[in-house]
């Protein structure tokens, strides 16, 4: 199969399966984004969403944060990975946002990628969910599922991932294609043991096409091994059998 024939396959199957696809950490806001977006690094959404609630109820904006402390950010949000380093980024990120930004979330990777805490990733995220601009935010389900499928080719790094998504997916599609990639690995493309019985991608991913191949030569393989061994066993019972014969005669 052609790359734009496996593309234009995935943009269909999700463009009619999850046409509304959307991130599944809880806000209401750009700056409530923004700091779901921080700490969710390393950690999941669900620890994320079960902590933010009482977070966004003492730091409601980004001047609350901007006056806060670490110290005190930290009792929030102790549960999730890194507490201490995020609880200084939040902060960070507060007074800045605040100082520099007038409380108001930048639309721009360059801006975003200022404050404390937000890395190309993350930036990438808040454009894309926040101002539907054609960006690719490349995290480890994104990684795995678009080399698996076969989206990407050889991609080592989540830049070279981001640059071949961007260039090959269409515009319109980019900044929802990363939450179909996050959700079908998050829930079937998953890094052990991925589901391909249940998947509906398995007629155009390469990772099962190439799964395929290798069960079917490891089937061949056996097949072969346990006919040369029958074959040796029958050798063996004729040879058995003919020094029975020789030993009826001789006797």
């Amino acid at each position: 199969m052609l790359k734009i024939d496996r593309y234009r396959a995935f943009v269909n199957y999700f463009s009619e399966h999850q046409p509304e696809a959307v991130t599944e950490l809880k806000y209401s806001n750009p700056y409530e984004l923004l700091v779901a977006v921080i700490l969710s690094a390393q950690c999941t959404d669900k620890r994320i969403n079960q902590i933010t609630p009482k977070l966004f109820e003492r730091f409601p904006s980004p001047k609350d944060l901007a006056e806060s402390t670490p110290e005190e950010v930290f009792q929030y949000i102790r549960s999730v990975s890194y507490p201490n380093n995020k609880a200084k980024h939040l902060v960070g990120m507060g007074q800045k946002l605040w100082n520099e930004f007038n409380g108001i979330v930048p639309s721009n990777i360059e801006d975003l990628q200022k404050m404390p805490g937000v890395g190309r990733k993350t930036a990438n995220v808040i454009i894309s969910v926040i101002y539907n601009a054609p960006a690719m935010a490349v995290d480890t389900h994104v990684f795995r599922v678009s080399n698996r499928i076969g989206l990407t080719n050889r991609a080592k790094t989540p830049l070279e991932v981001e640059k071949q998504l961007v260039r090959h997916l269409p515009a319109e599609s980019i900044h929802i294609a990363h939450h179909w990639l996050i959700l079908h690995g998050r829930y079937i493309c998953v890094a052990r043991s991925p589901k391909c019985d249940v998947c509906p991608l398995t007629w155009f991913c390469k990772y099962y096409q190439q799964s395929q191949t290798e069960t079917a030569l490891k089937r061949l393989e056996k097949a072969k091994l346990q006919k040369a061994k029958d074959g040796q066993k029958k050798k063996n019972a004729i040879k058995i059998s003919k020094g029975l014969k020789k030993y009826e005669i001789d006797k």
